[in-house]
């Protein structure tokens, strides 16, 4: 008996973030068709700065990315505000020698035109806010803004913290604030005397300043960030661009002068906040992602990364699904879940009990724990070893999901021509 090919399924995708865009590329390649539900007039990153773990940029190149020159490859080291080196981290020689460094510095905005350009017109519609929706078996009926509905096989929550996908699934829940707020800035001035190819975290006692080599339309350059604690619940007045220049005056040479180069528009200023992770993210016909699914603290450096790799998954695991058969999508989406879920709650986690341990301990135990950063290996086997142990076992996981998913792919087409 021969099989016949799927007829192309029609998939919802709330949001053009990294998540959505990748999704909505997946879709494609696995030969459904998705339509992207953007609120806003355009496609836009909200924030300026960003590192991009090897994993995410292996599934960017095999989603049609253009990846080249994308970034500045870079190793990562762990430092106090004095320039003592607490940790390193180590990848192996394979993916090193494969990606040139185990974070690539890049320019957020920069990331979102190269996935744009690689969508085929049409597929984003902007100015399309998703105000509820409405599911049974034969499909998900949504209701925009504009006053119009449209019908989906699937629906995909790629829409943010304050996701109406996942409020709708799984009801109200309360953001989970770390009170800390994070200003990150970027320039493309030279600095002969800085060292490139490194990403440099540091802390003082109770803030860290941080910067890392870029690379932006073939220049070189610099990002940085800061982070202090500060209420959730108290408004910030203060002018940024000298916040930032008191806290980075704690930090060594060359974060203070990357600082003092910024043009003030070229900064911006984020709360850090997150959601305590779920257990499920799919129900019936409707799933999430990205930072719908697990919204990460900044500590990971891994939430654009994660987002770009659920879309990659999703799509990939609903190829050859008969999108109108409703056991089939639920078998799917189950399948694609439950590894991600794993995966993006334990990095969640621990990025927010670092922050925690980094901004937040009593100050008559900040002085033992710094010693204990300083002179024992507690740092490099929890986030110099850890965390990107962890985040680089999903280049495995890719590389055998695309041959899984290349070989479905050739059975598809070859049953469709006999059939």
């Amino acid at each position: 008996m021969v099989t016949k090919a799927p007829k192309p399924g029609r998939v919802g995708i709330i949001g053009s973030g990294p998540a959505g865009m990748a999704a909505a590329m997946s879709l494609l390649q696995s030969g459904h068709q998705p339509t992207v539900l953007e609120r806003y007039p355009a496609t836009e990153p909200r924030g300026n700065i960003l590192n991009l773990w090897p994993p995410p940029i292996e599934a960017l190149d095999l989603l049609g990315v253009d990846i080249d020159d994308i970034g500045a490859p870079c190793q990562t080291i762990f430092r106090n505000h004095k320039g003592r080196t607490r940790a390193t981290i180590h990848i192996s020689d394979e993916l090193q020698k494969k990606y040139g460094g185990d974070f690539i510095g890049l320019l957020r905005p920069d990331l979102y035109k190269r996935m744009y350009d690689s969508l085929p017109t049409g597929i984003v519609e902007p100015n399309l806010a998703v105000e509820s929706f409405t599911q049974n078996r034969d499909g998900v009926r949504v209701q925009l803004s504009d006053g119009s509905t449209r019908e989906f096989d699937v629906l995909i929550g790629a829409d943010g913290i304050n996701s109406v996908v996942r409020r709708t699934l799984w009801g109200e829940e309360p953001i989970r604030e770390h009170n800390l707020h994070i200003f990150g800035g970027y320039t493309m001035k030279e600095f002969p005397a800085a060292k490139r190819g490194e990403v440099v975290i540091s802390w003082s006692r109770d803030k860290q300043g941080s910067y890392t080599s870029i690379r932006s339309n073939g220049k070189d350059g610099f990002e940085w960030w800061v982070i202090e604690a500060h209420p959730a619940n108290t408004d910030f007045t203060e002018d940024y661009h000298a916040t930032a220049t008191r806290i980075a005056a704690e930090f060594p040479f060359p974060l203070p002068e990357l600082v003092a180069a910024t043009d003030p528009t070229h900064m911006h200023r984020w709360v850090l906040r997150d959601r305590i992770p779920l257990k499920k993210w799919s129900k019936g016909r409707a799933t999430i992602i990205g930072d719908a699914s697990h919204p990460t603290s900044p500590y990971a450096g891994y939430g654009a990364g994660m987002a770009i790799e659920d879309g990659y998954f999703l799509g990939r695991a609903l190829a050859g699904v008969d999108l109108t058969n409703l056991a089939e999508v639920e078998a799917a989406l189950a399948k694609f879940e439950a590894p991600r879920i794993a995966h993006t709650a334990n990095l969640a986690e621990r990025a927010y009990k670092l922050s925690q341990v980094m901004h937040h301990a009593p100050k008559i135990a900040r002085p033992f724990r710094d010693l204990m950063m300083d002179h024992t290996p507690f740092l490099q086997k929890v986030a110099a070893d850890g965390t990107p142990g962890e985040i680089m076992k999903q280049v495995d996981i890719i590389v055998e999901t695309e041959k899984e998913f290349q070989a479905k792919m050739r059975t598809i087409a070859s049953d469709g021509r006999t059939s």
